[in-house]
């Protein structure tokens, strides 16, 4: 019975199928400025996969278009959408005519102001940057704010963290397996090259890939796309880099069936907006694409980005009250230049070979083969039995002195803030605290460096500057099916396979005028001292590898499907998702440490994850709809933190489980002539995250004492956090020249849970104890509030477009609601134990632990940004600039800090706190003040 129904009901598909003959749709497509036909104009069909690019007479010609109401997309990048209601009716051509395409000068913004937002809060060698939002946003109002307007404050959308987005490259997934971030460096400075982008919006459908909860970004290179022609630009800011050269040529398709684009830029700094942030990059790009027919087309793509960048600091309240908001206590002056002493440089160059098989005009296959290497560097400086060179170190400020209790009693109020204890005598006295060191040496005293490792009585080197290096070799082949199997139903369909191999160690840079360095840890005792048994006590110089030394392996293998159904009233759809994820680190040190479990290979450790996503559009009518998304999918840990002490030993983290993603969202949309709209709610949940950080502290957290420095590990597992709010988005045509936009982003992005909290302390390390992992037991996190964005944003600006080709532009911001990252280690109970001893501390006043724990909110802010643009037609050439101020007001904001766990129980942190000017208080970050961006360019 069952296989007659189903009979039955493909005998009626095909009855409709044979009795509705589907129609044609064609027309031309040309430019408004001088009516010449444009070629590579992208022409589909809404809710369908049929979709064709102009030839080189600007002409198109669709069929098996379903007969009834359709909805036509013309779209190119640089030109303003169109968008056609239409009528098909069966077995017949409908011809649009000549279409005319109107240049948008506002797209000028979006190829300039793609600047990214570094967050420095991680100083490990992560190898990929955590970003405000979107490299670039769509023409979606609130996204377009989101990007340009809030991404300065580090917004990030619905609060996610950007390891929830994918991006892509020609349908290959760019995240990193290390993070599970995209590392933007890899493309930066390529705008013109990587300007034609398709984006999706949370766990809406990619016709590439399953995506997750934050969206995806599908970046094409295909030479053919590209609209023919010549681009030059040249920008100054005051932003992260002052100048940027950049130019690009494509050549469209020619008869013979090749097409090529190439573009280089150079972006440079000698300082950007922070102090000592020095910067350089040149990238290189090349694409070239062989049509053999209609069929077949092989294209290749070649990516080269070089950048480096000189750090900022985070800083304490008491250092930012003496030196500044653009204080950065990373440089130092040597020999009349600055130099900075964290530096990161990225060189990861892309190979992509494309094979585009086009079985019909319903059927198509993308095949990509390819190869990324190359090396990411972290440089800081190291010292042995030396003084700590951070002229920010606890010991050099005013308030290691004015902070101190003395016999357990505090003296700092006692006296005028000059005052200060004499730890060489024990007494205080006036006047000491005006001799702190940072008072009057502010930055990295390079010379006294170079003096100390050239007057050492063996000439070794006692300081110097090595980079944290990674360097990935990775392969990965994907192929992605798309096929209109019906006019109502389509099918996207794809599988990958990702092989890396991770080489990561300490590379020595510069001895500072040294002989050579010891590969040791001065702080370990006996074989801890020792990086590596197999060769002990080892001397090295420049270029060679020291103090770590390590492979990560990982083979992620997934696949997804997805099924679109498009009806009259009614669109949905329905994906699905597997992946098969293994991880296993390799020791090429045998560490002092851990003898037993850091040399040759670790136990490999799988996951295997799956997801189901779907949606459905109810057309209430063709300007109003309503949107529904819901996704659940499991997602494995990030290699970062499945080995936390990676560096030494090849222990695993077994309490790192598959997250489970949960998400939901509602969305009404009005798109009429003059008004757009889109007003949307969402809910989501991550269950089971963890999440594993790196810090150097100055003593060990149990059984206090020391002012080593030693390199701790802290995960936290079993995490959940909660996100919901409501995004608007309004766009308002008031007349052909004025438009009105506003958006805004209210959220409430929270811990869910009371999640686990681990700390790995390598001088714990005995043959009882090999891998000493110590629980702490549950952090009191729950309903803190998640750091890194503001949960609340809203923007109103106003357009002016005029006629002869110039606009300008303004824009009010309000942001608030932004969060310190707190430590899940200080709400743990050890916080209330006396290291000492172990035993819980007396006399413990509740309502003071509360105002210690509480979790500091950052001043709300308000931010004006100008732009405006004019451009010219002159012998076929277009002439143009685009300019923006940012922040006109000169606003003064923090976008991020966290809390030092340093004064890591409640005795030690109510002294330090007490102090008015606590030595171990929060860093923080501050955005930009007043910057701006002008770009003149040419295109023929």
């Amino acid at each position: 019975m069952k296989k007659l129904v189903i009979c039955a009901l493909f005998t009626l598909q095909a009855l409709i199928t044979f009795a509705q003959a589907p129609g044609k749709i064609s027309g031309k497509i040309v430019d408004a400025k001088n009516q010449k036909p444009l070629q590579n104009v992208e022409v589909s069909v809404f809710n369908t996969n049929l979709s064709q690019l102009t030839d080189i007479s600007g002409t198109f010609n669709i069929p098996d278009v379903g007969p009834g109401d359709q909805i036509v997309r013309v779209r190119s990048t640089g030109y303003k959408d169109q968008v056609l209601p239409v009528k098909v009716e069966s077995g017949k051509v409908l011809d649009l005519g000549t279409l005319v395409m109107e240049e948008d000068i506002t797209s000028e913004q979006q190829l300039s102001l793609i600047t990214i937002t570094e967050n420095d809060l991680g100083d490990d060698n992560s190898g990929s940057d955590n970003t405000a939002g979107l490299l670039q946003a769509t023409r979606d109002v609130f996204q377009q704010a989101a990007a340009f307007n809030w991404g300065q404050a580090r917004f990030r959308i619905r609060g996610y963290d950007n390891e929830y987005g994918t991006t892509m490259i020609n349908g290959v997934v760019m995240n990193k397996l290390y993070d599970g971030r995209p590392q933007w460096s890899n493309w930066g400075g390529l705008n013109d090259a990587t300007r034609n982008q398709e984006f999706t919006m949370g766990s809406a459908p990619s016709d590439y890939t399953f995506g997750s909860i934050l969206g995806t970004q599908e970046i094409n290179t295909r030479a053919s796309i590209f609209r023919p022609g010549t681009r030059v630009s040249f920008s100054g800011t005051n932003t992260n880099y002052s100048w940027r050269a950049m130019g690009t040529h494509a050549s469209g398709m020619t008869k013979d069936g090749w097409a090529y684009v190439v573009s280089a830029s150079r972006r440079w700094a000698q300082e950007g907006y922070f102090e000592g942030t020095d910067y350089s990059a040149n990238s290189l790009f090349a694409s070239v694409e062989k049509r053999f027919n209609d069929h077949h087309s092989l294209n290749f793509t070649s990516i080269y980005a070089q950048n480096s960048r000189g750090k900022n600091s985070p800083n304490t309240d008491e250092v930012t009250a003496i030196a500044g908001e653009k204080y950065n206590s990373y440089w130092g002056w040597q020999n009349g230049k600055k130099r900075n002493s964290r530096d990161k440089d990225v060189a990861e160059p892309i190979l992509m070979l494309s094979h585009y098989w086009k079985f019909n005009e319903l059927t198509s296959l993308q095949t990509n083969v390819t190869y990324q290497s190359g090396t990411v560097g972290n440089s800081r400086l190291d010292y042995q039995d030396a003084r700590n060179p951070d002229p920010t170190y606890y010991r050099n400020l005013p308030s290691y002195f004015t902070s101190t209790y003395l016999n357990g009693v505090f003296v700092g109020d006692q006296y005028p803030y000059t005052t200060g204890l004499n730890p060489a005598t024990g007494v205080v006295e006036p006047g000491y605290a005006q001799n702190a060191t940072f008072l009057n040496n502010r930055q990295i005293d390079w010379n006294f460096m170079y003096n100390a490792n050239q007057t050492t009585e063996d000439g070794n080197s006692v300081y110097v500057l090595y980079e944290d290096r990674t360097d990935d070799k990775q392969w990965t082949a994907n192929t992605i099916l798309t096929s209109q199997l019906s006019e109502n139903v389509g099918l996207n369909a794809g599988a990958s396979f990702r092989k890396l191999k991770s080489h990561n160690f300490q590379n020595l840079l510069d001895l500072l005028g040294g002989g050579y360095y010891k590969d040791i840890d001065p702080f370990g005792t006996g074989d801890q001292e020792q990086s590596d048994l197999n060769n002990p006590n080892r001397t090295v110089r420049e270029g060679d590898t020291f103090g770590y030394n390590y492979n990560l392996m990982a083979n992620v293998a997934d696949a997804f499907t997805q099924f679109k159904f498009a009806y009259k009233k009614f669109d949905f759809y329905l994906s699905q998702t597997f992946t098969r994820t293994e991880y296993q680190r390799e020791g090429l040190y045998r560490n002092g440490y851990y003898p037993t479990d850091s040399y040759g290979k670790g136990k490999s450790v799988v996951f295997e994850n799956f997801g189901f996503k779907g949606g459905l559009t109810y057309k209430i009518t063709g300007q109003n709809y309503l949107v529904f998304n819901g996704l659940y999918m499991t997602k494995a840990p990030t290699m970062r933190n499945v080995f936390p002490n990676a560096r030494l030993n090849n222990f695993i983290m077994e309490d790192a489980i598959d997250e489970r993603i949960l998400s939901t969202d509602a969305s009404y949309v009005v798109r009429t002539p003059k008004f757009k709209a889109r007003l949307t709610g969402y809910f989501s949940k991550i269950k089971d995250a963890t999440e594993t950080s790196f810090f150097f502290a100055e003593g060990v957290l149990e059984g206090e004492g020391s002012d080593a420095d030693a390199f701790v590990a802290e995960t936290v597992t079993h995490l959940d956090k909660k996100y919901m709010g409501g995004e608007l988005g309004l766009e308002y045509q008031i007349t052909p020249t004025i438009k009105i936009l506003g958006s805004a982003a209210y959220g409430q992005y929270t811990y869910d849970n009371n999640p686990l909290v681990y700390l790995n302390q390598d001088a714990a390390a005995t043959p009882d104890n090999p891998n000493p992992l110590i629980a702490y037991g549950e952090a009191n996190m729950k309903d803190y509030r998640l750091p890194g964005s503001p949960q609340q944003a809203y923007s109103i600006g106003i357009e002016y477009r005029d006629p002869h080709f110039w606009w300008i532009g303004a824009n009010g911001n309000y942001l608030g609601d932004n969060y310190l990252d707190v430590s899940p280690l200080l709400r743990t109970q050890s916080f209330f134990r006396d290291p000492a001893t172990g035993n819980s501390f007396i006399n413990i006043n509740d309502d003071r632990a509360r105002q210690l724990l509480h979790q500091e909110k950052f001043d709300n802010f308000f931010l004006v940004n100008l732009t405006g643009g004019k451009s010219w037609r002159i012998d076929n050439k277009t002439f143009g600039f685009f300019a923006s101020i940012n922040n006109l007001l000169d606003e003064t904001y923090k976008t991020g800090g966290f809390e030092q766990a340093r004064n890591a129980n409640y005795r030690e942190l109510d002294q330090d706190a007490s102090s008015g000017t606590p030595v171990f208080g929060p860093k923080y970050f501050y955005g930009y003040g007043r910057t701006y961006f002008v770009n003149l360019y040419i295109q023929f």
